[in-house]
This record gives C-alpha cells, sequence and structure tokens, in this order.
C-alpha cells in the first residue's frame, strides 16, 4: 500500500464516490422505476412477489456493485455521503487511493452477497423488496477506521457523548446484530451492513500478514 503524500480532506476517489452517488440519487428522481429494475439488489427468488404483486426482476451479477450508488431518499444518501466521507477521507489518505477503492469495493460486494444470501433464504412465497445504499461499504469504512485508529474519540450526535472508535464500532455493530436478529427496525438491510463490516475485518487482518502492493 501506498499512502497518500499529502493530506487531503477530498482525495481522489472519496471524491469520486461522492459525485457518482449524488448524480445517480438525481438520476433515480427522474427515472427511479427503471433504475431499481435494472441496478438494484433483487433476491434470486424466482416464486416470491413484490409488494404490488407483480414478480421481481432477475438477479444479475453487475448489481452486487450498482446497489452501492442507488439510495431510497434523500435523508439516507446525505447520512451515508457523510460517513463515506468523514471515514473515507481517512482511509485513502492512510492507505493510499488504489487499496483504498479496492476495499471500500469487496465491502460493498460482500455486503451485497450477505443481503443476498439472507433476503433470498427468506423469500419465497413472501414479498421480496429490493436492497439499494453505500451503507455495506460505509459499514466497512467504519470497521477499518475503527481498527486502524482505535483510540480516536468520536462524538455522537445523539446521545452527546464521547467514545474511542474502538468501542464506536462495536456498539454500532452490536446494533446491527441485534436489529438483524431480532427484526427490529424494518425496512433497513441490518445483514448487509455486516457483511460490508465482516469482509472489511478478513480484508484487513488479510492485508496484516501478507500487506499488498498497489503501486
Amino acid at each position: 500500500m501506498s499512502a497518500i503524500q499529502k493530506y487531503t480532506s477530498m482525495p481522489p476517489v472519496v471524491l469520486f464516490l461522492l459525485i457518482a452517488n449524488v448524480v445517480m440519487f438525481i438520476w433515480q428522481q427522474a427515472n427511479g422505476e427503471q433504475l431499481l429494475y435494472s441496478f438494484a439488489l433483487w433476491p434470486i427468488a424466482d416464486t416470491s412477489v413484490t409488494p404490488d404483486g407483480l414478480f421481481p426482476p432477475p438477479f444479475m451479477t453487475w448489481q452486487l456493485v450498482t446497489y452501492g450508488f442507488l439510495h431510497g431518499s434523500l435523508p439516507h444518501l446525505l447520512l451515508n455521503m457523510y460517513a463515506l466521507w468523514l471515514f473515507g477521507s481517512r482511509m485513502e489518505n492512510y492507505w493510499g487511493s488504489k487499496a483504498f477503492g479496492f476495499y471500500y469495493f469487496v465491502c460493498v460486494v460482500g455486503a451485497g452477497l450477505v443481503q443476498l444470501w439472507v433476503v433470498s433464504m427468506g423469500a419465497v412465497n413472501g414479498e421480496v423488496y429490493p436492497t439499494v445504499g453505500a451503507s455495506g461499504g460505509v459499514y466497512g469504512l467504519l470497521l477499518a477506521f475503527g481498527m486502524t485508529f482505535p483510540y480516536e474519540r468520536l462524538v455522537l450526535i445523539f446521545p452527546p457523548v464521547v467514545l474511542q472508535a474502538r468501542w464506536f464500532v462495536l456498539i454500532f455493530g452490536a446494533i446491527e446484530l441485534w436489529a438483524g436478529v431480532s427484526g427490529s427496525l424494518a425496512g433497513v438491510a441490518h445483514f448487509a451492513h455486516l457483511g460490508g463490516m465482516a469482509f472489511g475485518f478478513f480484508l484487513i487482518h488479510y492485508w496484516r500478514r501478507h500487506p499488498p502492493r498497489f503501486d
């Protein structure tokens, strides 16, 4: 890995991801149905139906990446983009752009695979929904930040408390696990978040034993 030589608050891959997500959200407002049909992550469930009583679109492999550029609402987009910038800019400066981009998309695809498995397991003869959002990659970045800067202090907005990054990651991971298992907070892809964190965790540990070369 090669870190960015001069620290910048808006490194190139983070900037690209922010622009791409905003552009796709604007496109969604004009042509949302078609984008969701082609690029959202649909479960593999031939006998299931969507909430409007129609059969869902087929799963395509590119959806494991493209779903990460779609969002369900403006608050969904803004929250993900803020977290992407907050944690992603630190990690891209630390790792370098190539390693950062590789890590981010591993987390996005990993989150998609976990969500695809979880949803498809429970989708037969039931309603299915598409998965959208950059949260899987963002949760992977949150985990990377906590593992790289474990003693960095973060301030929560609500409640307004100060936590070290390692505890911040553990708390958010525990909340996602509880919400996913209990079925609380419906409409949120909790297992995708956990999948992004899990794939990020294993990749970071692999890199620590076998440092990658992205020169």
